[in-house]
């Protein structure tokens, strides 16, 4: 794991939509599991401009949806994935084939992680997993408690995350569960990036990156992975020994 603190959001998302176009231009069958959530929106508005001005060529490319409220998908207004098509996939223009993500309204949603599974493990694992980190510490929709070795799971919502996600949504809305990527393909990811932003997370970030590696504090797992990026602004690093 190593740590790069940028002095604010703009040059940090900057910074990663470069990083991004890179790993394409290294391995153009790229796949790429990149998460939803407010802070790497500007990432991808960025990563975007690189793509239209032909920095990059993503057309063999692979993208994976990280995670999913259960009962939602990409045509309800504050999913998971309707952020990531409104601000990626759609003004990429990939093609279908290019996209996989979970069908959180499948009757058969243990079917719906097997066949996740199957498609990350079929290309030999994720070659970069960009996540965020929760309030709690979650990494994609892992709450605390987690198991370490997971793979695609049903996941009942700690009370935090159903607060939060809230948000994303104009009216109240019932959240439950969610349909998630595990850990287990972040530890098998050739390399991974785990985006924190704000002073709001800095204490738990704090956390993650100094405490005891436990499935408590799910983000605690980057410090075991040896290309793991933590990038995070000044105001994620406030409370950081470092900073």
């Amino acid at each position: 794991m190593t740590l790069q603190i940028f002095p604010d959001h703009d040059t940090l998302s900057q910074h990663t939509a470069e990083h991004i176009a890179a790993v394409i231009n290294q391995k153009p069958d790229a796949m790429l599991c990149l998460a939803s959530g407010d802070t790497p929106i500007e990432t991808y508005h960025r990563f975007v401009e690189l793509i239209k001005a032909g920095r990059a060529d993503i057309s063999r490319c692979t993208f994976i949806g990280l995670d999913e409220w259960v009962g939602f998908g990409p045509e309800d207004v504050g999913s998971c994935s309707y952020y990531v098509f409104r601000d990626l996939f759609i003004p990429l223009n990939l093609r279908p084939d290019q996209v996989h993500t979970f069908n959180a309204k499948s009757d058969d949603l243990k079917a719906e992680c097997g066949r996740i599974d199957a498609i990350i493990d079929a290309h030999g694992g994720l070659d970069l997993l960009l996540v965020g980190m929760g309030m709690n510490g979650h990494i994609a929709l892992n709450e605390p408690g987690t198991p370490f070795i997971n793979g695609c799971h049903v996941a009942e919502l700690a009370e935090s995350t159903k607060t939060v996600g809230q948000k994303y949504f104009a009216q109240e809305t019932t959240l439950s569960q969610g349909i998630t990527l595990g850990l287990r393909h972040l530890t098998q990811a050739n390399e991974v990036i785990l985006l924190v932003s704000g002073s709001k997370k800095a204490a738990m970030l704090n956390e993650a990156l100094t405490g005891p590696i436990t499935e408590q504090v799910p983000a605690s797992i980057v410090q075991t992975h040896p290309n793991a990026r933590v990038w995070v602004d000044n105001a994620a690093a406030s409370l950081l020994p470092q900073s």
